[in-house]
């Protein structure tokens, strides 16, 4: 059986909702396991998540994009990994990530590289959104998977006055059930190959 795990941090609730549905994708997937982590549960290290992270397959990487980057209780996440990137423990686990912002762009993109040489640092291989963009001629709609063009990993956008409930919308939680169903089918592939 395939482990999934996704790690995300959410400030106002957003990125939360787009981590459950990198989950709904994952758990989707016949013969995968995926757990939903909070940065705010790997507060020491003795606590359980770590061990999940360290006997999983996968690791999805989740962070809304504050100022240009991952949020600062993500960083301090990715930052307490060191003692594992020093015996490279990570190496060879298959990665992702997705963020949110409240802009149409947001800078999202430079969170999605932190997170992409985060994962290199690891030894870890990268997977990518592998969707083409959406919603980018005259017969496009907003509904369309991938309607923020990205392509390293799941984007989407919040409106900052927007609750949870309503946002981001159904094509970016769409998007990010994808990038989780994408993930949990490369995990199966990978745990059989090893």
């Amino acid at each position: 059986m395939a482990k999934i795990a996704i790690v995300h941090h959410s400030g106002y609730g957003h990125t939360r909702v787009q981590a459950e549905a990198v989950l709904r994708g994952a758990s989707g997937v016949p013969g995968a396991q995926a757990q939903l982590l909070s940065v705010e549960e790997l507060n020491d290290d003795a606590a359980p998540g770590w061990r999940t992270l360290d006997e999983a397959d996968a690791i999805v990487l989740g962070a809304p994009t504050y100022m240009a980057g991952p949020s600062a209780p993500f960083k301090a996440f990715l930052d307490a990994t060191s003692g594992r990137w020093a015996e490279q423990r990570w190496k060879d686990k298959l990665a992702a990530g997705f963020t949110n912002s409240a802009g149409m762009n947001g800078d999202k993109l430079a969170t999605l590289q932190q997170l992409a040489l985060f994962a290199m640092q690891h030894g870890m291989v990268w997977i990518g959104l592998g969707l083409l963009p959406g919603n980018h001629t005259s017969k496009g709609s907003p509904e369309d998977l991938n309607r923020l063009a990205g392509f390293l990993g799941a984007m989407a956008q919040s409106n900052a006055d927007a609750p949870p409930e309503l946002a981001p919308p159904r094509a970016d939680r769409a998007t990010a059930e994808h990038l989780g169903r994408r993930v949990a089918q490369a995990a199966g592939r990978w745990r059989q190959a090893a």
